[in-house]
């Protein structure tokens, strides 16, 4: 059982935040989502105030960092697997932190059907899916129509932020994002994260791999007409990658989760499991 204060560490980078005594904790998932219908941000937080939306959050490291060092916002995660939630809203807990909300959900479902046009301040996505079995790219989460979909869900200035290790996805992003956003490719890393803001970073990183991150305020003056062009316009995903990362792959075997001792052994990595678990499904999320 943790102890209040402990720290917990993921291959070695602390997890942010530090856990609470019992009587602290908070109470981070998002269990019942109401049938297709916008979800009202003020009920779910019982406040007013700056909502930051994490598609495919994986293990909630960026969730968890944002909220701590941004307590004036609120923060809405979602991945399509229960297995990471449940580790990310145990962490959310322990940390007491009222301002965060954990759900099971797929990235498309949630920006189509649930997000209200200009609600959120910001669209955070990390290593999205790439879907190397080219009869799968019809599954890449990136498309023009997404990132409409991301364009209408912002408050005007709003930020769209997207990171990611395979090449050929970040080319069709760098293509594609810009009609969009102002779209920018940040070099370094992360000034509030230099270890890394999500699992498949830090592992990258670790082993002297590139990350690609970029980011842009939507831009404000497109029309509606102008973004149904875009949207027929821009090519759709079907870029050819080079193969899974093995060697990432295997990295993630050697361990998961948090540490307070040996690592554990996982049954394949979270990213062959995720690809796996697509591939009969039409939402999408991270590979983190």
């Amino acid at each position: 059982m943790p102890e209040p204060g402990e720290v917990e560490y993921e291959f070695g980078v602390p997890i942010p935040g530090a856990i609470k005594p019992a009587e602290q904790w908070a109470r981070t998932a998002y269990k019942h989502f109401p049938p297709p219908g916008l979800l009202d941000w003020r009920a779910i937080f019982g406040r007013e105030a700056p909502v930051i939306l994490e598609l495919g959050c994986g293990n909630g490291r960026f969730t968890l960092l944002s909220a701590l060092q941004r307590p004036e916002c609120d923060h809405f995660a979602s991945d399509i697997l229960p297995a990471v939630i449940r580790y990310a809203t145990r962490r959310g807990n322990q940390r007491g932190l009222h301002n965060v909300r954990f759900a099971v959900k797929d990235a498309q479902t949630l920006m189509r059907e649930y997000v209200a046009r200009g609600s959120v301040a910001e669209v955070h996505l990390y290593h999205p899916q790439p879907f190397h079995d080219q009869r799968a790219a019809s599954r890449r989460l990136v498309t023009p129509e997404f990132l409409a979909d991301v364009h209408r869900a912002l408050k005007a200035g709003g930020l769209f932020v997207v990171q990611t290790d395979s090449p050929e996805y970040w080319a069709y992003i760098a293509r594609a994002a810009p009609g969009f956003f102002h779209f920018k490719e940040q070099r370094e890393p992360w000034p509030d994260a230099p270890d890394g803001r999500s699992r498949r970073e830090i592992l990258a990183r670790s082993r002297g791999l590139p990350i690609f991150r970029g980011y842009g305020p939507k831009r404000d003056e497109l029309t509606a007409e102008q973004l149904a062009e875009l949207v027929r316009n821009l090519p759709l995903p079907t870029f050819r990658t080079r193969g899974p990362n093995r060697e990432l792959d295997a990295l993630e075997n050697e361990g998961g989760g948090e540490h307070r001792g040996p690592r554990r052994k996982f049954r394949g990595s979270w990213h062959a499991r995720k690809e796996r678990r697509y591939q009969g499904h039409t939402g999408q999320s991270s590979n983190k």
